[in-house]
């Protein structure tokens, strides 16, 4: 569920805007277009959006332009606090995570960057069986993050990461539970979705999924 990682959130926290912006050479690729990437997830969403994953609100603030009405959730106190300086009464912020959220409106977009890989496999069609009973014809789910084409080409990232002398970067690739675009795309289309995928960096794609 993405909980286990709560500790890293709290370390990263005050210092996650400064990664994003492409300080940390490790992340460097991970993070290029970052801005850009966030406002491409934002143009796609619309109506009431419920945004997994906040960490510090720098998708919120784009949201804010595109969107009736924004629902954050993020399961890191301290990511929450930060977010809720920055949007102040204009995103409501609750505690919880993928699996575990309560929301009373009706959602058009999900949106997410950054955060899927939290969850295993197992874990992200629970997450889509969920997301597909809230949604309705037209809605959508909109995620950007590190996802791969195949196995072979995650385990080629992996290795091209230790080659360069990333340890960092391939630990994290080890450590948490990335996927490859057919696993997801064949989760989806089971689950009454149209989906396409968009590459934005070395690292990360668009997945656009919408119910049919």
């Amino acid at each position: 569920m993405g909980r286990e990682f709560l500790d890293l959130f709290t370390e990263w926290a005050d210092t996650y805007d400064e990664t994003v912006q492409g300080h940390d050479k490790e992340y460097e690729e991970v993070f290029r277009d970052y801005e850009t990437i966030l406002e491409t997830v934002a143009k796609c969403s619309n109506g009431t959006v419920l945004e997994f994953g906040t960490g510090t609100g720098n998708l919120s603030l784009k949201l804010l332009k595109y969107a009736d009405q924004v629902i954050g959730v993020e399961p890191s106190p301290e990511m929450r606090a930060i977010a809720q300086k920055k949007l102040g009464k204009f995103v409501e912020m609750v505690d919880g995570d993928f699996l575990h959220f309560s929301v009373q409106e009706k959602v058009n977009t999900i949106v997410s960057t950054y955060a899927f890989h939290h969850l295993t496999d197992d874990e992200k069609l629970q997450a889509f069986d969920r997301y597909s009973n809230i949604l309705g014809k037209g809605d959508k789910i909109v995620f950007a993050d590190t996802m791969y084409e195949s196995k072979e080409t995650f385990a080629h990232a992996i290795q091209e990461a230790k080659d360069k002398g990333y340890h960092n970067l391939a630990t994290d690739l080890e450590r948490e539970y990335y996927t490859t675009i057919p696993f997801l795309q064949s989760a989806l289309v089971a689950r009454g979705f149209d989906v396409h995928f968009t590459q934005m960096n070395d690292f990360v794609w668009l997945m656009e999924a919408t119910k049919k």
